[in-house]
């Protein structure tokens, strides 16, 4: 099969979809690699580390036309919609749920669009979405540090207190990857945290590992109202797969906040999961609402690409070779994870929290690769 790798559009993303190490190995299992010139050079990867690999570059419109399966960091934007074409093979985030013209737009060109944050394990473990979920909630606190500065905008509170002065207090809404992670870093930086979630033994898990050091709360409207009120920073971690992002903290909530409070809104990019947040960039990350600072980049790992760019392929690597060996519907009927990462095939939708989400006809992936 002929992989392509094309350079991402959106503004301030650095990240690609493969790191040299990852073409050479795509190489190794007979797959020709045609990466777009510059892709990996935000990601500090440059061309001749492509073709040292066994790679070639190609312009971006070559790698669109001639490659079978091309892989992204990113969902596609407008200007690549017309680029795709039927039967190809889309191998990216995608985040459809909250999104219904992309999906529209990704229906009609026929194409095989496979999603890196829904392909799901027996265990229910989503592992194309926990590296950067990870690289995700470690960032968070990183960033929320920074915005809690007065010449940022913040309330001017430094993580981890001084001795005989209280550290900040950050909320962690989600004990998933984003919010473990979260927490973690939170909790190393000395803050005091506190860490909400539904799942008790995922929070029992929490607790076992960290023995006390963050806060664990049973997630409920009263738990979360009184913790929002109270927080310096507040980071909303919370995930439905595929899906859209549940909101868990109401415009009323945000309003009760201390003035120069910083919210992190890592679940932006699935729609948020509080009330008052909208999609920001890395240029401009931040707006004022209700006095709250607002931070809410919806590809937050792209501030590190170097980083990301190795977390995101050694994780996708297994399913890359697979749907290159074994081609789609061999690789999607075979292997389940495989079908609940297909989010649309054969102009249909067919991953059905997408679906529900966008009150869209579901067709069954094993259906729509026929």
């Amino acid at each position: 099969m002929r992989v392509g790798v094309v350079k991402e559009i959106k503004k301030d993303e650095y990240r690609v979809a493969l790191t040299p190490a990852g073409a050479r190995e795509l190489v190794q299992h007979g797959h020709e690699v045609v990466v777009e010139v510059g892709a990996g050079a935000g990601s500090s990867f440059p061309d001749e580390a492509y073709v040292a690999a066994g790679a070639r570059t190609a312009p971006c419109d070559e790698v669109w036309a001639s490659c079978d399966m091309v892989m992204k960091v990113k969902e596609p934007l407008e200007p690549e919609w017309s680029k795709i074409r039927p039967g190809q093979i889309l191998f990216t985030y995608l985040h459809l749920a909250p999104d219904a013209a992309l999906t529209q737009a990704l229906v009609e060109t026929g194409a095989t669009c496979i999603a890196y944050e829904t392909v799901e394990t027996d265990d229910r473990r989503l592992p194309l979405l926990a590296p950067l979920s990870e690289v995700a909630g470690r960032l968070a606190p990183q960033m929320g540090a920074h915005f809690l500065e007065r010449t940022h905008g913040g309330r001017g509170v430094l993580m981890g207190g001084a001795p005989g002065v209280r550290p900040a207090r950050v909320v962690v809404l989600g004990a998933g990857n984003v919010g473990w992670n979260a927490a973690w870093i939170a909790a190393g930086m000395e803050a005091e945290v506190i860490l909400l979630d539904k799942n008790i033994d995922r929070l029992r898990y929490v607790d076992q590992i960290h023995k006390g050091r963050i806060m664990t709360l049973a997630s409920n409207r009263g738990a979360i109202e009184r913790s929002v009120a109270e927080a310096d920073l507040v980071i909303g971690a919370v995930l439905v797969a595929g899906g859209r992002a549940p909101v868990v903290v109401s415009e009323a909530m945000v309003k009760t906040m201390k003035p120069g409070a910083v919210i992190v809104d890592v679940a932006v990019d699935q729609g948020g999961c509080i009330e008052t947040t909208k999609e920001t960039t890395h240029s401009k990350p931040t707006y004022m609402l209700h006095d709250v600072v607002h931070y809410a980049v919806g590809n937050m790992p792209g501030a590190v690409p170097h980083t990301s760019t190795y977390a995101l392929t050694n994780a996708t690597l297994p399913f890359v070779i697979a749907v290159a060996q074994k081609g789609p519907r061999d690789a999607v009927t075979s292997d389940e994870s495989l079908a609940f990462g297909l989010n649309v095939a054969g102009g249909a939708v067919t991953n059905q929290p997408v679906a529900e989400a966008l009150n869209l006809s579901y067709v069954a992936p094993a259906e729509a690769v026929k």
